[in-house]
């Protein structure tokens, strides 16, 4: 069972990533490091609520 789930970032809060996880084996929330067009650089992108 796979849900679609946004991330948000950490620095700005603008959602700028969507991918999908299996919630069953991975309970936890995820968090990715991805660059972010209105910060103008890398920051941690963690899953939205």
């Amino acid at each position: 069972m796979r849900d679609n789930i946004t991330f948000k970032c950490s620095d700005c809060g603008e959602e700028n990533y969507i991918s999908t996880r299996n919630k069953r084996k991975h309970p936890e929330r995820m968090q990715i490091k991805k660059y972010c067009p209105r910060c103008m650089k890398k920051t941690v992108h963690k899953e939205k609520k």
